[in-house]
């Protein structure tokens, strides 16, 4: 089985049993473990996956993170977990408090179900306010599990990872940042069209008006793309059907015809071919001629 496969196959066994998993202990078991395993790492293996890896903060004994991947005898990946219903918002220092004592390149912070991925890009061992990655498993796209094979033992690459978190860390704050003033847009971005679409003294009531007007045309934007995105599916689809009619058509006439020149030399060959009516093959005897 394929990467994407074992990833599409974990999500829908998330889906069938996220209402019977209530504790941070099932969650772990039925979700995360195998999570861990379908990037290839051997949960029952210590020297590889290491549970409730010791990280202390200094004279704060006892702490421990929920699992450690370890390269190298040192640990690569820290990985938090709470329960599938818990909000991550809540959780993310916890995550920051271990990493900084310890010698990982990437923390992950989970709930079985959404994996936020964190590094320390903007400081060297201190992990980054925000993540570069955040994948949920009920919500996936094609990137997603691209971007979630570069973890697997089989392929792993930190440099290569980085690069792509210190380019991707970035364009997860833009998509926010989009969508958020999508929603609701602020008053400098609405400053920002506004300047650009009339000569009016941008006093407050004006720039009401205008968060009305952003509003509606971005719904329209988006709309128009999901429009033409069904529009050309379509497209693509009638193609391939016509495409395939045409195939069985010329198929069809070229058998009928193969049929038909067989009938008619064996109709010869046995002297019915005078008074023989061979309609039901598509031709009759007067038009073989």
């Amino acid at each position: 089985m394929d990467f994407q496969s074992k990833v599409v196959e974990l999500a829908k066994r998330i889906e069938n049993l996220r209402d019977s998993v209530q504790t941070e202990e099932a969650t772990k078991h039925s979700f995360v473990m195998p999570f861990i395993s379908l990037l290839g790492y051997d949960v029952f293996n210590p020297n590889i996956v290491i549970p409730e890896f010791t990280a202390d903060i200094g004279k704060k004994k006892g702490e421990k993170v929920d699992y450690a991947i370890i390269q190298d005898g040192k640990p690569l990946v820290l990985i938090e977990v709470k329960t599938h219903t818990e909000n991550l918002d809540n959780h993310d220092k916890q995550l920051e408090r271990y990493f900084t004592v310890t010698e990982s390149r990437f923390g992950i912070l989970t709930n079985g179900i959404e994996y936020r991925f964190y590094s320390d890009l903007d400081k060297p061992n201190k992990m980054d306010s925000k993540p570069f990655l955040v994948v949920n498993l009920l919500n996936l796209k094609d990137r997603d599990i691209k971007e979630l094979e570069r973890f697997s033992k089989e392929n792993i690459d930190i440099e290569k990872i980085l690069n792509m978190a210190n380019k991707q860390k970035y364009i997860v704050q833009i998509k926010k940042i989009f969508k958020e003033e999508s929603l609701e847009p602020s008053d400098d971005f609405i400053r920002f069209f506004a300047t650009k679409s009339t000569e009016r003294r941008l006093i407050q009531p004006v720039i009401e008006e205008f968060k009305a007007y952003m509003k509606i045309a971005f719904s329209e934007i988006i709309n128009d793309m999901v429009q033409d995105k069904i529009n050309s599916l379509n497209s693509q689809l009638s193609v391939e059907i016509d495409n395939k009619v045409d195939d069985e058509t010329k198929v069809n006439h070229l058998a009928a015809v193969a049929w038909n020149a067989i009938a008619m030399l064996y109709l010869d060959k046995h002297g019915k071919g005078k008074d023989y009516d061979i309609k039901w093959l598509g031709i009759s005897k007067d038009s073989k001629r």
